[in-house]
């Protein structure tokens, strides 16, 4: 049996991963979230479309509910968890090309994909894996592509500072909450990139990116 690469599961441990959708739509705004990044990625029919570290595949699942032309594909590196995303697509009976692997080195071919969407993966990234994954995600999108990032961010307000002060020890939150996904995401050679929207959480400060790859 081949060994999984360390990584920190969703919900900090393996033994809670069955319990991750119940988890989450009950205390957090999943549902709202994924939909304002939907929106934001303007996915057309026939576009190919790339989830980065996908987990149960709430958010692939509504891609192509929404888009049922588009090709999508989703990345995760837990097994565990890909079989839970495998399972609800079965059940859903939607094509999705799932597959286990890392954000930070994509199995994909440069020029691929016509967006790429990450959800709530990149705080779970070390510093060097957050420059990696972001210039991997420039690789596999075509010339003017985009770059979707939804993930805790640089709090603005005074509860979100409060949050932020407590989570940047945990996982990998310090340069989420200092603000720096947009240079990660400058680094990897993304032009206009911006902060879409800012949400505000129990669980913190969120904010969704966009870059796009010129060309």
């Amino acid at each position: 049996m081949t060994k999984q690469p360390h990584f920190i599961p969703a919900l900090h441990f393996h033994w809670l991963t069955p319990y991750y959708d119940f988890f989450i739509e009950k205390t957090f705004p999943v549902t709202e979230l994924n939909a304002c990044l939907l929106q934001e990625a303007e996915i057309s029919p026939g576009d190919a479309v790339l989830e980065v570290g996908c987990g149960t595949g709430t958010l692939a699942l509504l891609v192509k509910r929404s888009a049922p032309d588009a090709a999508v594909a989703a990345l995760d590196v837990d097994a565990r968890i890909l079989a839970i995303a495998r399972r609800k697509a079965l059940a859903a009976g939607l094509a999705i090309g799932f597959q286990q692997g890392s954000a930070s080195r994509l199995p994909y071919p440069d020029n691929r994909f016509d967006r790429v969407l990450s959800g709530f993966t990149f705080h779970h990234l070390t510093d060097e894996d957050k420059r990696h994954a972001a210039a991997e995600a420039f690789r596999v999108l075509r010339p003017g592509g985009e770059f979707h990032l939804l993930d805790f961010g640089k709090p603005y307000t005074l509860y979100g500072r409060l949050v932020s002060w407590a989570l940047r020890w945990t996982e990998e939150m310090d340069g989420n909450v200092r603000g720096l996904l947009p240079d990660r995401l400058r680094a990897a050679g993304f032009a206009e990139v911006e902060e879409r929207r800012r949400f505000s959480t129990l669980s913190g400060s969120v904010s969704l990116y966009r870059g796009r790859k010129p060309g």
